[in-house]
């Protein structure tokens, strides 16, 4: 199957850029409600995965540096992004897809010159295996297949 399928494309994902100050970040992902959020450079590839994590810890190692105050001073880019959030190619295989999801909430997916197309949710690779679950349960039990 086409993963293309699965793609919530990138106008109706919340995405940063590397030059987004950590105070919009914070403010952001806040407003949004989600723990992790795409990065993206200045052509629109795709640059990491930041995490609510990787902002506390660099916030915390700044020895008192960087404070909600003054966070609008301070820019992503600077951020070491702690989880290596994998993207996969629009033509990948459902495969790799599924096999990213196992660790990702949801994975980036990038075009073949890695700028940011979309992401695929976790939740819809769930259902798309659990159609195949389904309909095996069924085959056994010798119900007629619906799906």
């Amino acid at each position: 199957m086409n993963i293309a399928f699965f793609l919530l494309p990138k106008q109706e994902v919340i995405c940063l850029t590397l030059d987004s100050t950590l105070r919009q970040t914070l403010e952001r992902m806040e407003f949004h409600r989600y723990t992790a959020v795409p990065v993206l450079g200045k052509n629109g590839e795709y640059a990491g995965t930041v995490t609510e994590g990787d902002l506390l810890w660099h916030m915390k190692n700044s020895d008192g540096k960087i404070t909600f105050e003054n966070a609008s001073k301070f820019l992503l880019k600077d951020v070491p992004f702690r989880m290596d959030m994998k993207p996969v190619s629009i033509d990948a295989r459902m495969e790799d897809l599924i096999n990213l999801a196992k660790v990702q909430n949801f994975v980036p997916v990038v075009d073949d010159m890695n700028r940011f197309i979309g992401i695929v949710r976790r939740s819809l690779i769930i259902e798309y295996c659990e159609r195949f679950v389904s309909k095996e349960t069924m085959e056994s039990q010798g119900a007629p297949q619906s799906i």
